[in-house]
């Protein structure tokens, strides 16, 4: 649910934007736009690099991703670009301004092979945080140390590194390692983490964060480690899974939307 824009202007702005999309694509590209944001807000970017992609509604299998070059915390929804599963941008100016819809290539390996192969996953967030990559580091993966970080027990997949993700042969064996899980550790890269709903994205990928900043602080300091019995891993990761969880997790994104609701330009423009 997004928060009422702050102006006359905004509003303005937005209703211009809009009038090129359908209901559908343009709710989706505020709630991406959103999404980006928070990222940032939570200090989960890379300058210019790393990637957010939302399914469009429709049959047609276009995604959307950021235009190359734009800053997270300044995306709007106007400034995403629809491309095909193949790369191919799909936005019906782009021979007028080609420039403006650039988008990056190693982004769109990895994001189009999710959406390919599982279109439960709407939403896909793919970061290079000091503490998600650190973690992707560590042989051991991500430990059962935290509360957070038991979210994850038993739902947590791993992909080896194979270089920066130019190779489309590549997305076969992403797939593959993702398997049934919401969340991946990249190896020696960083963290991948998608939902339904930009809400969910959101939930998946700041514990999956949360747990490696605490695993990355709780090594540092050099005490021997307290872990969890494996019969109250298994109970904490359900627990994540109640009945009422999708209610925090819709409760949560709507408190966290206000964190970025008065930002000198509006994403839902």
């Amino acid at each position: 649910m997004a928060a009422t824009p702050n102006s006359s202007a905004s509003t303005t702005a937005a209703a211009a934007a809009s009038s090129r999309y359908s209901d559908d694509e343009w709710a989706t590209r505020c709630d991406l736009a959103a999404l980006y944001r928070l990222v940032a807000h939570f200090r989960m970017t890379d300058l210019i690099d790393t990637h957010i992609t939302a399914r469009v509604p429709g049959p047609e299998h276009h995604f959307l991703i950021n235009r190359y070059g734009v800053l997270f915390d300044e995306m709007r929804a106007s400034d995403l670009v629809k491309i095909d599963r193949d790369g191919r941008v799909v936005e019906p100016s782009v021979s007028d301004d080609p420039a403006r819809y650039r988008v990056n290539a190693a982004g769109f390996t990895i994001h189009s092979a999710v959406h390919m192969a599982r279109p439960d996953l709407r939403f896909v967030v793919h970061t290079h945080t000091a503490a998600g990559s650190a973690v992707s580091a560590q042989k051991h993966g991500l430990l059962p140390i935290s509360q957070h970080a038991l979210k994850f027990y038993g739902h947590l997949a791993y992909h080896d590194y194979e270089g920066i993700a130019l190779d489309l042969g590549e997305r076969e064996r992403l797939i593959a390692d993702l398997g049934s899980c919401n969340a991946m550790i990249l190896r020696n890269h960083g963290l991948l983490a998608g939902g339904a709903s930009a809400a969910a994205a959101f939930q998946e990928i700041y514990f999956l964060e949360r747990a490696c900043q605490i695993q990355v602080q709780a090594l540092a300091g050099g005490a021997e480690l307290s872990m969890p019995s494996e019969a109250v891993c298994k109970l904490t990761a359900s627990q994540f899974q109640r009945d009422e969880a999708e209610g925090i997790v819709q409760l949560a994104w709507e408190a966290a939307l206000r964190l970025i609701d008065n930002t000198l330009s509006d994403y839902r423009s």
